[in-house]
C-alpha cells in the first residue's frame, strides 16, 4: 500500500466469478463475510451497511458489469469513499481485487478509517474466503 488515498488488496479464491459475484451482491452472504445492508447490483440503487461501532453507512451502486466488476459510494456524507471490486478469472478461480479510494488523508476521520481499514481489509477478504468455502 503506497502513500494516497486508496487501499489496493487482492485475494485469488478457489470459486468460479459466478460465486464470488453472489458473496458480493446476496446480501444474506454479504452479512456473513463484511457487513449487513440489502445490497444489489443495480447502479443507482441506495442501501445501508450496519458497521456495527461504526453505525449504518449509506451506500449507492455506480457501476456494475455482471460477475466483473461492482462498485458503489461507501459511508455517504461522512468518509464519502468508493469501494470498487473487479472479479478476474484466473484458472478454475477468480482473482478478486479491491480498491476502496477517495478518502480525504487531511481529516482526522479520514486518516483514521484509512489506516484502519487498510489493516481491516485483508481480514474481510479472508472472511469471504471462508464463507464462499463454506457455501460452495
Amino acid at each position: 500500500m503506497t502513500e494516497n488515498n486508496t487501499i489496493t488488496c487482492e485475494k485469488f479464491l478457489p470459486h468460479p466469478p459466478a460465486a464470488v459475484w453472489k458473496a458480493l451482491t446476496d446480501p444474506e452472504l454479504h452479512a456473513r463475510w463484511w457487513a449487513a445492508g440489502d445490497v444489489k447490483p443495480v447502479v443507482g440503487h441506495r442501501f445501508t451497511l450496519d458497521m456495527g461501532n461504526f453505525g449504518s453507512q449509506p451506500c449507492q451502486v455506480t457501476e456494475v458489469e455482471e460477475e466483473r466488476l461492482l462498485a458503489y459510494r461507501f459511508a455517504e456524507g461522512s468518509l464519502d469513499t468508493t469501494v470498487t471490486w473487479t472479479l478476474h478469472p484466473e484458472g478454475n478461480g477468480t482473482r478478486l481485487a479491491l480498491d476502496h479510494s477517495g478518502f480525504d488523508l487531511d481529516s482526522p476521520m479520514g486518516r483514521q478509517a484509512y489506516e484502519g481499514m487498510g489493516k481491516g481489509w485483508p481480514h474481510v477478504l479472508e472472511r469471504l474466503g471462508t464463507v464462499l468455502d463454506e457455501t460452495v
